[in-house]
């Protein structure tokens, strides 16, 4: 995949959906921003657990954008796989915790 040019095509496609549809683009932007208004959380963190979220809701282009918005908040790979390896214990986690839901929905299935 080539990585720039699938976020240079999504940016054009929220400005359009932001012509059409301003307010949604508005919400996104306002709950994206509001971290960064505490200061509790430097830029660098924010971005790699944006990477972390976005390989566990498997959105390309999340992994586009906050890819490159990591490498310019100084992120280093070695940074990247640290939390790359939270979102995988993260993910099988919860299939572990699901695991046991399927388990106890079967054993409590209708038998007739």
């Amino acid at each position: 995949m080539d990585w720039n040019a699938n976020r240079k095509h999504l940016l054009e496609g929220v400005g359009k959906l932001n012509e059409l549809s301003p307010d949604s683009v508005k919400g996104y932007l306002t709950a994206s921003g509001a971290g960064r208004k505490t200061g509790h959380l430097d830029e660098k963190t924010r971005q790699l657990i944006s990477l972390a979220v976005a390989v566990t809701t498997r959105c390309d282009g999340c992994i586009s954008v906050h890819s490159n918005e990591a490498l310019k908040a100084g992120a280093t790979r070695e940074e990247l796989a640290e939390a790359l390896g939270v979102a995988i214990a993260m993910n099988t986690g919860a299939a572990l915790v699901y695991s046991t839901r399927a388990l106890e929905a079967f054993d409590t299935a209708d038998k007739g």
